[in-house]
């Protein structure tokens, strides 16, 4: 009897070992969900990083989704003073025939800029987004090509503009990695104006229509963005969710119909935010002292060139690590935000250490040369140091 409650003990005590070793093993990347379209992306707009991805770069025609850098080009103006938004605009002629998907605007209305904003976020009005390319830029082919500059400037590497609404021409694409970039971009260079597009209907002269994005009634956490289709590009959709410091942008392309786009978009978002979590390092985790020769001071600090927030599954926060690289020795003189290397941030899985994330370091304070024999005692030093 002895003999078997000590085996018992021993059984108990050998499963409660492994079950911690378990628990303290690192984690796996979590399976990217099977998602129905062409080409489809998954990005968390905080930390920057690619959580989920298929045929990302695929150029293809992104349809209405056009729209979001017609928003872009139009809340920038707004935030720089050059666009009021309760000043009144003319409708062309071109504006009205335009067709397809409007918000019903004739030549006789004078809307102000703050209804067209809404017409084309909301109901992603052909008629609006003319009329607001021909009031910033004077002509459509002009505001085209302010399009085209912002998309090389926020590393739309694959997208080429032809007009503001999204109707099929050719040389005109996108993909999925550039439109889920630029929904970033609008999420975290307007805050304020990124509001509208969680707008779920919108009235004018009358008139009410509703959003035509479905994720604004079946994903709580939804924060809108923009909807796209024509018989070439199909069904599109760049969605947007919040979930803690989880700012998730998904983008799809091709679905095959209204239902669907929205549904794996869900699946997308949804995945994000069940297997993630974005997190922000402590200071003590990321501040770095590195020793400097030949100055007058033989030490300083480096700090990030930016705030680092990280995007890793779920119970793997344990298993981040952060690791600084630079040259060495360091001689003075350093300047203040100097860049004198950088941090990475590594996750320890169960297969391999994964590089998330990497950001230069800079100097937090200058130090200036030594004097002649101060900077001859480091070099002495440093020889002594190699022998």
């Amino acid at each position: 009897m002895v003999k078997g409650l000590i085996s018992s003990v021993m059984l108990g005590l050998c499963l409660l070992v492994q079950h911690s070793l378990a628990l303290a093993a690192p984690a796996s990347w979590p399976m990217e969900p099977n998602v129905k379209a062409k080409s489809w992306v998954l990005l968390d707009a905080r930390s920057g990083q690619i959580l989920a991805k298929h045929e990302e770069n695929l150029r293809l025609p992104p349809a209405s989704m056009t729209k979001m850098m017609t928003l872009y080009l139009s809340f920038e103006a707004a935030k720089r003073g050059t666009l009021d938004l309760d000043e009144r605009v003319n409708v062309s002629k071109k504006a009205w025939k335009i067709g397809g998907s409007t918000m019903f605007l004739e030549p006789r209305m004078h809307p102000t800029v703050r209804e067209v904003l809404h017409g084309i976020a909301t109901l992603s009005g052909n008629d609006a987004s003319i009329v607001i390319a021909e009031h910033l830029a004077g002509s459509t082919d002009e505001f085209v090509r302010l399009m085209n500059n912002k998309a090389a400037e926020l590393g739309m590497q694959n997208s080429h503009f032809m007009n503001p609404t999204g109707f099929p021409e050719d040389n005109h694409f996108s993909t999925a990695m550039d439109m889920a970039k630029l929904g970033v971009a609008l999420w975290r260079d307007f805050p304020d104006f990124f509001t509208i597009f969680a707008e779920k209907s919108y009235t004018f002269d009358g008139r009410k229509q509703w959003n035509r994005n479905k994720l604004l009634w079946s994903l709580p956490e939804a924060k809108g963005m923009k909807t796209g289709h024509t018989e070439e590009a199909g069904y599109c959709l760049t969605g947007a969710s919040e979930k803690g410091n989880m700012r998730l942008v998904s983008s799809l392309f091709g679905a095959e119909s209204d239902k669907l786009r929205q549904e794996q978009s869900k699946v997308l978002l949804k995945y994000g935010m069940r297997q993630f979590v974005t997190v922000r390092p402590k200071e003590r985790d990321i501040k770095r002292k590195i020793e400097v020769f030949e100055g007058k001071k033989d030490m300083v600090w480096l700090k990030p060139a930016k705030q680092i927030w990280i995007t890793v599954p779920k119970g793997s926060e344990r298993d981040l690590e952060f690791k600084l690289s630079y040259t060495s020795p360091q001689l003075a003189p350093i300047s203040k935000h100097q860049k004198l290397g950088s941090i990475q941030a590594v996750l320890h899985t169960n297969k391999e250490d994964l590089v998330l994330q990497e950001v230069p370091m800079l100097a937090q304070g200058a130090v200036e040369r030594a004097s002649w024999f101060g900077r001859k005692a480091d070099a002495l030093k440093l020889w002594w140091r190699d022998q």
